[in-house]
């Protein structure tokens, strides 16, 4: 067997840096996937206990002009207010199981003026004029009491009102379009007291999964772990066998050295 002096050679010392780069890219990149997994299972402990409390009044929780809290993310709250129909918006490109559709939001004027964003739900539709005041489904008139879960407002271009529509909500953007004051945050609708003839699909579920990421996590791990092994499989066959290029062919002399 030859010596492992070839490791100190200029190609495998940049060979090993390049393995070890590599190796710790991969557990970073695992780190990384297991820190998601822990904050969604933060989030996901988050929303089980807000759930599934008794509402609480909307000032409790939302407040005009502030965020809200990602504790605050799926609490129920309670609203009473009158809606103002004539500024009703939607949400573009909504899907369920594959059927285009939009969000109807409707804002809730309570008894001091300041307004709730409500998502009220759901309607299939793919007409790109759809009117949320002739179209969908009317909230009930007059005075009516609402429960539902408490959202964070969208961030980005996404969140811009035009033509009567945006593509995420935000309560500020609203409330500048609509040129009214709101609570910070949306609310998506889970009951209306009284109930409304007809009802739009109500929002769904939370997913409480905890998503690919353990298993991300694992395989970025395994690439590192493969990384260093094949370096330590090719330095041990370098050492047992020789330089790949310089060794013996099957049945025949070993390649014959270069001319000078």
């Amino acid at each position: 067997m030859s010596s492992w002096r070839f490791l100190v050679s200029r190609r495998w010392i940049l060979f090993f840096l390049a393995v070890i780069v590599l190796a710790y890219g991969t557990w970073w990149l695992g780190e990384w996937q297991f820190g998601r997994l822990d904050d969604r299972r933060d989030n996901n402990a988050i929303i089980e206990a807000n759930e599934s409390d008794d509402p609480v009044p909307v000032g409790d929780v939302l407040a005009a002009g502030r965020s809200v809290s990602k504790g605050d993310e799926y609490t129920v709250i309670e609203a009473t207010g009158t809606y103002d129909v004539d500024d009703s918006l939607i949400v573009r490109y909504r899907t369920r199981d594959g059927a285009p559709g939009v969000d109807v939001v409707v804002p809730l004027v309570t008894a001091d003026g300041t307004a709730v964003v409500v998502d009220r739900g759901w309607i299939e539709t793919d007409d790109p004029r759809f009117d949320p005041v002739a179209d969908a489904p009317s909230p009930p008139s007059g005075e009516v009491t609402i429960t539902g879960w408490v959202r964070a407002d969208g961030e980005g271009d996404s969140t811009y009102v035009s033509d009567g529509g945006m593509r995420a909500i935000s309560s500020e953007a609203i409330g500048e379009a609509l040129d009214r004051e709101v609570y910070g945050g949306f609310v998506e609708l889970l009951s209306e007291d009284p109930a409304p003839t007809d009802s739009l699909e109500p929002a769904e579920k939370p997913d409480l999964g905890e998503g690919p990421h353990f298993f991300y996590g694992l395989q970025w791990w395994f690439f590192g772990v493969l990384a260093m092994g094949g370096f330590g499989y090719l330095a041990y066959d370098e050492r047992k066998n020789g330089p790949r290029g310089q060794r013996p062919r099957a049945g025949g002399a070993a390649p014959a050295e270069p001319a000078e």
